[in-house]
């Protein structure tokens, strides 16, 4: 497979809004990097590639945040998190190319407009059950499109944590998923030579992204950082349900 000037181009974005948003913001806007390569390639090639990414931008943000993690929060949320990649790889065989990107735009515009909403909307007192059905469908969506996120976010941002906790928790879950996913990744052939060069190249951009999000939080609350990008998943929520659904 050769990879075009418009899908690198396409790869360096996705991967500085990661690294970004992974070590400064939880991976709250993380989900964009799928979507948007799944304008120029297949979601299941796009997750490929950026599982490789992910796993240097978790080792890089765990050794900043890794002694103010909740360990508590993290029993509430990890066991059904497993549970839900289990999930992902058992239907993986069930849904081809189109199903995956009208589930991942719906999964886009839903998410973009849930996190445009006012914050006294979303901050509703929720109990450990919540936690891991939010924990479970968080493993579900990381595995098919690394979106684990803003399920996590929705349960932990309820939880009066300090920024430092919040942020901390959040990177060692979603380290943790991403090496739980490396195993049924490899057994279902999505991990090659091909989709395994762009991901080593792009590998010191990574770094960079999670440098920049180690700067960025210190010194923004991240609103209009993540409006942006809320309102960019959106958008190519809206393109990806054009193109799954097959209305041209």
């Amino acid at each position: 497979m050769l990879y075009d000037w418009q899908f690198l181009v396409l790869l360096a974005v996705g991967v500085l809004i990661t690294g970004i948003s992974k070590s400064g913001f939880a991976g709250g806007v993380g989900v964009v990097a799928v979507p948007l390569l799944s304008l120029k390639t297949s979601p299941v090639n796009a997750a490929a590639i950026m599982l490789p990414l992910l796993i240097v931008m978790d080792a890089f943000s765990l050794k900043a945040w890794w002694g103010k993690r909740i360990n508590r929060l993290l029993l509430i949320v990890f066991p059904p998190a497993i549970l839900g990649v289990l999930v992902g790889y058992l239907t993986f065989g069930s849904l081809n190319e189109q199903m995956i990107k009208l589930s991942l735009g719906v999964f886009s515009i839903l998410f973009g407009i849930w996190g445009l909403l006012p914050a006294s909307i979303k901050k509703v007192s929720m109990p450990p059950l919540v936690g891991g059905i939010c924990g479970g469908i968080a493993g579900l969506t990381s595995f098919i499109a690394h979106a684990g996120g803003p399920p996590l976010n929705f349960y932990l941002l309820n939880q009066k944590l300090s920024k430092p906790e919040f942020l901390s928790t959040a990177v060692v879950f979603l380290a943790g998923i991403n090496l739980v996913k490396i195993i049924p990744y490899f057994s279902l052939g999505m991990i090659s030579t091909q989709n395994m060069l762009p991901a080593l190249l792009f590998m010191p951009l990574a770094w960079l992204g999670v440098r920049l999000g180690l700067a960025i939080q210190k010194k923004i609350d991240g609103k209009y950082f993540f409006n942006v990008i809320l309102i960019m998943l959106i958008i190519l929520g809206i393109k990806l349900v054009v193109d799954g659904s097959g209305l041209v």
